[in-house]
């Protein structure tokens, strides 16, 4: 079993800087898993997408929005030094047309993965449930299963830090 770490925090908060800073400390084979969809819809996601493509160290492997991230992992060669996930709630956007008790019924089993994995695993995920509550009740349903995400990954990880502000703050 190896080390889990969750960041966590607002949009900007410096979460996927800090990850990458974490995950280059593991060497040159890490495996970075991209959770959003590879075909962005719009040129400001676009864009998104290529700041963070480019924040990477060239050498590392990109699984792009595997359906079944454990099983990604289990079938690479050679093995990792370690993984980043890069983000819980862009996981979760992809699979919102399921029903919530699915959604985490398969977070659990590959945040039970990331735990079991022999490498160091570094989750990325956001607090999204600070501002005010929505009125569309998709929206509150969305928020809600985030937070209890976050709360099950929290929960297995060895080390959890919320980032504000660029800063980190452990929690765990």
């Amino acid at each position: 079993m190896s080390d889990l770490i969750l960041l966590t925090g607002p949009v900007r908060s410096g979460k996927s800087a800090r990850a990458v800073e974490l995950a280059r400390a593991w060497g040159e084979s890490v495996v970075f898993i991209a959770s959003y969809a590879t075909d962005p819809t719009d040129a400001e996601m676009a864009a998104r997408v290529a700041r963070h493509r480019a924040e990477r160290p060239a050498g590392w492997r990109t699984l792009e929005a595997p359906d079944d991230p454990a099983a990604a992992l289990a079938a690479l060669d050679p093995p990792p030094s370690g993984v980043l996930f890069d983000s819980v709630v862009t996981w979760a956007a992809a699979r919102f047309e399921r029903d919530d008790a699915t959604i985490l019924a398969e977070w659990d089993r590959l945040t039970e993965a990331f735990r079991a994995a022999p490498w160091p695993v570094v989750v990325v995920a956001d607090e999204i449930g600070w501002s005010p509550v929505p009125m569309e009740a998709e929206l509150r349903r969305f928020r809600d299963l985030c937070g209890w995400l976050g709360q099950r990954v929290a929960a297995r990880a060895t080390e959890a830090w919320l980032m504000v502000a660029g800063l980190p703050l452990r929690l765990k």
